[in-house]
């Protein structure tokens, strides 16, 4: 178990001091949100257009992968808390790896609006699934979706989980496949369309080339080696 960062003393007035500068990156969020609501609310549905391929149309609707579309709530959350509390340097390169994909996806969504025509008019089912997923698709518009940061983020979670030495093997196969049904699941509840998910790979793989630089290619499962 790493060792937890200690807050003690902590005030917005210490901020700028190096033990808990790394905080202020928290501060993308405000932006996000921001600029969420204006293209949100802003952007007439109609100018945007529409996202669609073949392989969308075959993918059939399955309200149970709404399990991993919440899951990456979760994720994101756990993440960031997890590192925020033991791990700042991984703290620092998820959170810049988001901010990144966030600044690039809201002027895509700006410059090149989208959405996606993909969600049932109706559930076939009632059940308690299509009922979490009817309290998202009501809070949640289907605009702005391409590229799905649903799957930008989480690769920079997996990418970091990843590059931790200190972590099991068995837990980053475990993550990983979370990644991946949290990626099918956007198109399984049809959130997203498969280009969605397409375009987030270049997307992510833009961000984790800034925040690594030449180690961006790190990943591993190989966790780390006791000494003998």
């Amino acid at each position: 178990m790493k060792q937890r960062v200690d807050y003690s003393g902590f005030s917005l007035r210490r901020l700028n001091e190096p033990r808990f500068s790394h905080m202020k990156l928290l501060a993308g969020w405000i932006g996000y949100f921001a600029l969420y609501f204006l293209t949100e609310n802003l952007i007439p549905y109609e100018k945007c257009h529409v996202i669609w391929c073949r392989l969308d149309d075959i993918i059939p609707f399955n309200e149970y992968f709404v399990i991993f579309y919440v899951g990456w709530y979760a994720l994101v959350f756990g993440a960031l808390a997890y590192t925020l509390f033991y791990d700042v340097e991984s703290f620092r390169k998820i959170q810049i790896f988001i901010m990144i994909t966030q600044a690039v996806a809201m002027a895509v969504y700006i410059i090149y609006p989208s959405r996606q025509d993909l969600r049932p008019e109706i559930f076939e089912r009632s059940n308690f699934f299509t009922w979490i997923l009817g309290i998202i698709y009501g809070f949640d518009t289907s605009t702005g979706v391409c590229p799905s940061l649903h799957v930008a983020y989480s690769l920079g979670i997996l990418s970091a989980a990843l590059k931790d030495k200190g972590m099991n093997v068995i837990w980053k196969i475990l993550l990983t496949v979370f990644v991946i049904m949290i990626c099918l699941s956007v198109c399984f509840v049809k959130q997203h369309s498969v280009l969605d998910v397409l375009w987030a790979l270049p997307l992510g793989l833009f961000a984790e080339i800034l925040v690594y630089g030449k180690d961006y290619w790190l990943p591993r499962f190989r966790g780390e080696k006791k000494n003998a």
